[in-house]
């Protein structure tokens, strides 16, 4: 039977919201930023102390995480965007370490607890569904465990297809908003991401399936793909790269073995284009990032190519991804869940592409890991490690060949001091190989 909606506002909306609550967002573009100022004005009105806030990455103004709330509200977020980054750096926020594929078992096992979740979704359709649009991730997660379930209905938001398909009745209290969705847009590659592009891209088959992440590189990286054939994408997000790539035939899924045809996904970050291209599209499945990131579904697919980036790799292939010394940056995110299920795969790829050196000029190749500094893909999981400079292999590799390897893939400015740390670290048996 079909929910009936009654709509009311916002600000009557996160009246539920107690001092000492846990809330869920929806991530990326599917933040609900009217939910996100109704709460606000109740914090600076003294009504609210110690509520926790909890999501993924979010695109968007995330005001409750300034130094204002302090006591009012706390950010722990499963990964630091940009938006929040300052605010966990000088210790008004926190970071709560996971691998991305666990973010919605934190809810599901108890081991956080989700008071209230607000969401964002499209209107509901005949049968009383609607849809999470972008952002299914740990979101459906949070629905499912939540006291109260708050959502934003927007005509902008897609209407995607998969796990994202929820009935009305998961939702209790509704909130009309039509603001557009935030839109996330990137820089041409340079050259020295261009040439990482076609290094990463000599490395895939015809018949891959693709996880890449968003940003320049992966960017580079499918433009380099137009002489491809049959490619997949199983992934946790995507953006505008791979619309192209679709239209001309290159990606059709056809040597899926799971979700054969289909673009899977679990959150989506991009232009208008990325959102009207999912919506109503039967070829986009959203869906729970436990099944997205799940290494063991991952690895079903043949030629999985998983492509991921770093802060820093020291000589023995230990990868820095979520910090720069002891301040954090990103997060554990999916790396370590595409990285392990992409070397389980028939004939994959786990790759690690990244930039020689800093735009300072320092080499991200590294005798030693900052001090302070996080390994999230440990040595024995790194397998291929890509620069503007070449790919190496690093899998079945010691620890004095990885060494030589890395350094011949460094910035040239650095290989001597990089060479020099490997004979100071090995011995003179460094120079045998």
């Amino acid at each position: 039977m079909k929910k009936e909606m009654h709509f009311v506002s916002a600000d009557e909306a996160v009246k539920v919201v107690k001092s000492g609550d846990h809330v869920h967002l929806s991530s990326v573009a599917s933040a609900p930023q009217v939910l996100i100022e109704a709460l606000c004005r109740r914090g600076r009105a003294g009504e609210l102390k110690d509520v926790r806030i909890h999501h993924l990455h979010t695109e968007g103004p995330a005001p409750y995480s300034d130094p204002e709330f302090s006591g009012i509200f706390f950010h722990q977020g499963f990964f630091i965007g940009a938006n929040v980054r300052p605010s966990v750096q000088d210790g008004y926020s926190d970071y709560i370490p996971v691998f991305l594929s666990e973010t919605q078992k934190l809810y599901r096992c108890g081991a956080l607890k989700c008071d209230v979740a607000m969401i964002q979704v499209c209107p509901p359709d005949k049968h009383g569904f609607v849809s999470l649009g972008t952002s299914v991730d740990a979101t459906l997660a949070a629905i499912e465990c939540a006291k109260t379930v708050i959502a934003v209905v927007n005509s902008n938001v897609p209407r995607a297809w998969g796990q994202a398909m929820i009935p009305m009745d998961m939702i209790d209290i509704f909130v009309e908003d039509n603001t557009p969705l935030k839109e996330a847009r990137f820089t041409r590659p340079d050259e020295i991401e261009t040439a990482i592009g076609k290094n990463c891209a000599e490395l895939i088959e015809d018949g891959a399936c693709l996880q890449m992440g968003i940003g320049a590189i992966p960017n580079a990286v499918l433009a380099q793909l137009g002489g491809h054939r049959d490619l997949g994408i199983h992934t946790e997000m995507f953006a505008d790269g791979v619309l192209d790539l679709v239209k001309s035939g290159v990606i059709t899924g056809r040597n899926k073995v799971t979700d054969k045809g289909k673009l899977v996904s679990t959150f989506l970050m991009g232009s208008q284009q990325v959102y009207d291209f999912i919506d109503d599209n039967p070829m986009v499945a959203m869906m729970d990032v436990g099944y997205t990131n799940d290494p063991y579904v991952i690895s079903r697919n043949p030629k999985m190519t998983a492509i991921n980036s770093a802060v820093q790799i020291d000589l023995t292939g230990q990868v820095c991804a979520d910090s720069i010394g002891t301040k954090f940056y990103s997060g554990t995110g999916g790396q370590v869940d595409f990285i392990y299920g992409a070397s389980l795969s028939s004939g994959g790829k786990a790759i690690i592409a990244m930039p020689s050196c800093t735009k300072k000029g320092v080499s991200k190749i590294a005798p030693t890991i900052m001090e302070g500094a996080g390994v999230v893909t440990s040595r024995a999981h790194v397998h291929w490690v890509v620069t503007e400079y070449g790919a190496v292999n690093l899998y079945g590799r010691s620890m004095q060949e990885r060494a030589r390897l890395l350094t011949g893939i460094a910035h040239p400015d650095h290989r001597e001091a990089l060479d020099r740390a490997a004979f100071e670290r090995f011995g003179p048996h460094y120079y045998a190989f």
